[in-house]
């Protein structure tokens, strides 16, 4: 099915057609398509919009079921091929979408609204549609991110999103690394932290991947994954670190791991992945090793003086504080690590021989 329309197109960036249109709903949803993101069976990610809100397109609908009920907001669309513009002159065009073998075009923003209307009759009711072409998948989920970084999209579906693209800016590009890193910690099913680290395609995790992708830049800043940085294998050698890492404290922590949520372990806080990180680092820097073992017997030494579960942490003669006490600020992050950090490298000078 051919679906033409007229519109106009703006002059933006060379080499890319902009445009704007007027059509009903029911047809946009004929001709593009809203890519939910998932897994495939493989953990591949596949898709970029988050899941539907229901109370959200509930609202939406309640409101545009009045008969006095406008729309301004467009809709905005990315195609993939399949789309002809012809100049009439003055900035209008006659468009042509070519939807008779598949559909070209994927909804980047408005997925809410569109729901809501295609599930009502509203007659000839119309919307604004403001379109892009784009070269490949990898631009269209570029503009996807950067259209929505701004609006009041869940950050761990742009985090998820971030290593499946290329060419965004370079603010994106150490939270990119980190991201990728956490992200196949996630889903290799040989890791330590499989399915464990809460993402918007795996809900169910219970680590925070923001809390996860601080250590990994953490690390990449001035730690282990620095100097990993000099050879042709360092991401490898970056989820090995980490994976070899947490396998240790899950056997040395087994009993405030398994099972828990970060509210009954701090082990398992956002507070606690970032302190661990330095902790890491630490084992790390004193044995150069990033086997299994030398992470266990680093952190046998500092269990004594750990409290993330119960009991308190004894920061100091004056600062005593329960297991839950610590919070998820700067501040408690900082001191959470001081401590650790300290008290391990106390235990390690006394295990190092005497001259």
């Amino acid at each position: 099915m051919i679906f033409r329309y007229k519109g106009v197109r703006a002059q933006q960036a060379s080499g890319h057609d902009v445009f704007t249109f007027a059509a009903r709903p029911q047809d946009i949803l004929q001709f593009s398509e809203i890519e939910r993101v998932g897994r495939d069976n493989e953990g591949q990610l596949k898709g970029f919009q988050r899941h539907q809100v229901a109370s959200h397109i509930n609202d939406i609908r309640d409101y545009l079921s009045r008969e006095d009920a406008l729309l301004p907001n467009a809709i905005i669309l990315a195609f993939l091929g399949d789309v002809t513009l012809k100049d009439q002159g003055d900035g209008v065009v006659a468009i042509d979408i070519d939807a008779t073998s598949s559909k070209p075009g994927f909804v980047v923003d408005g997925q809410q609204r569109l729901s809501a209307l295609s599930s009502m009759d509203k007659g000839d009711f119309q919307v604004f549609v403001s379109a892009l072409v784009c070269k490949d998948y990898n631009e269209l989920r570029q503009q996807f991110i950067l259209i929505n970084n701004t609006r009041p999209l869940p950050k761990s579906l742009i985090y998820e999103l971030l290593p499946t693209v290329e060419g965004l800016p370079e603010r994106f590009t150490s939270r990119k690394f980190a991201a990728r890193i956490v992200d196949t910690l996630n889903f290799l099913p040989s890791s330590s932290l499989f399915c464990e680290v809460r993402q918007h395609t795996n809900p169910q995790g219970t680590l925070s991947d923001t809390a996860m992708q601080k250590l990994v830049m953490n690390s990449a800043n001035d730690g282990a994954i620095r100097s990993f940085m000099k050879f042709d294998d360092f991401e490898s050698r970056s989820v090995e670190v980490i994976n070899n890492f947490f396998h240790a404290v899950r056997v040395v922590f087994k009993n405030e791991w398994d099972g828990l949520a970060p509210r009954n372990s701090r082990l398992k806080h956002g507070a606690g992945l970032i302190a661990l990180g330095f902790v890491m680092e630490l084992i790390y820097s004193t044995g150069g090793s990033v086997d299994k073992q030398s992470f266990i017997n680093g952190l046998r030494l500092l269990k004594p003086y750990t409290a993330w579960t119960s009991g308190e942490w004894i920061f100091s003669e004056n600062d005593r504080r329960p297991w839950n006490g610590i919070q998820n600020t700067p501040s408690d992050i900082a001191l959470l690590s001081q401590f650790l950090t300290r008290k391990l490298s106390q235990e390690l000078k006394k295990t190092q021989p005497t001259s």
